[in-house]
């Protein structure tokens, strides 16, 4: 009897500590892991890096918060992308093309400081901001109803970085998946605008992560994302459209017609497929697509 007692009390405690464990290792700890850096270099190099995004944050736009010089460079985005092994790294070529450009596409409409008349184009003014532009007071997006990541009184959960990452809920749980714990940018959200690394990665995180009823980004551009049958009936389709959705559809998506930073997005996204070589697929458009969750 003692020994069935021992046992199970051995058990109980495995279970516990088992529950108690972090259910996975904190990304900032896998900073340092390079290894899928070599396959992105095959889909974009410095040189490209530099010519689509010659105005970028710190270079056209001086960088008031960190003097940073290149805030937005090509070697914070790699080191960022080797903490996650799927990104751009799964598919043939095609389809690794169409998801870097759709990727950039998105990133670079967020953070677009350009106009149509703007020297060299619309479309050489990527990652220009760091930091939603808005005014003062009507930024704070903080969702009382997520009760499970309480925003701190004071603090502001507005867009930053490359993927513009708002509101307390996206911030805690990329904090989780960052730093292990969603107080770190409940806390201080400005780290964002700090480091250039954690920065890209909030947009590489927010990209790869499905957060229900929506898929993923990259899931939906490398053709891993099956519609069922009630998107298919709201006119939701793989292609560049729904990440959009995924992304904005509550604004820019579902009522018949584009506005027109939709409009940017959709030929940012023509833009890079025509810089990268390669063809555009189905489905670029969500004007027609229900937003996620109808």
């Amino acid at each position: 009897m003692k020994k069935v007692f021992l046992f199970l009390l051995i058990v109980i405690t495995i279970h516990g500590r088992a529950q108690n464990a972090p259910t996975s290792t904190p990304l900032i700890e896998k900073l340092n892991n390079q290894n899928n850096k070599s396959k992105i270099t095959k889909l974009i190099k410095a040189k490209d890096w530099n010519i689509l995004f010659p105005n970028r944050y710190g270079i056209k736009r001086k960088d008031t918060i960190n003097h940073n010089q290149d805030f937005y460079s090509y070697e914070a985005f790699l080191r960022a992308a080797s903490i996650f092994p799927t990104f751009l790294c799964e598919g043939d070529k095609t389809t690794q093309k169409r998801e870097l450009a759709a990727f950039l596409a998105n990133i670079a409409q967020e953070t677009s400081g350009g106009w149509d008349d703007a020297p060299g184009g619309y479309f050489k003014y990527g990652l220009y901001f760091t930091e939603e532009q808005a005014p003062q007071g009507k930024l704070d997006y903080n969702d009382i109803t997520k009760i499970k990541y309480p925003g701190i009184e004071g603090k502001q959960y507005y867009g930053r970085g490359p993927k513009q990452l708002s509101w307390n809920y996206n911030y805690a749980q990329f904090s989780e998946a960052w730093y292990g714990t969603k107080d770190t940018l409940l806390q201080h959200p400005e780290y964002l605008s700090k480091d250039a690394v954690v920065s890209f990665a909030s947009a590489i995180w927010f990209w790869i992560t499905p957060q229900f009823p929506k898929p993923s980004c990259h899931d939906i551009m490398v053709n891993k994302w099956i519609p069922n049958e009630n998107d298919q009936l709201k006119g939701r389709l793989p292609g560049f459209g729904a990440t959009v959705n995924v992304i904005n559809g509550g604004v820019e998506c579902g009522s018949g017609k584009d506005l027109q930073k939709t409009n940017y997005r959709y030929q940012y996204y023509l833009y890079f497929c025509n810089y990268f070589k390669v063809t555009p697929g189905d489905n670029i458009n969500c004007a027609n697509q229900k937003p996620f969750g109808q």
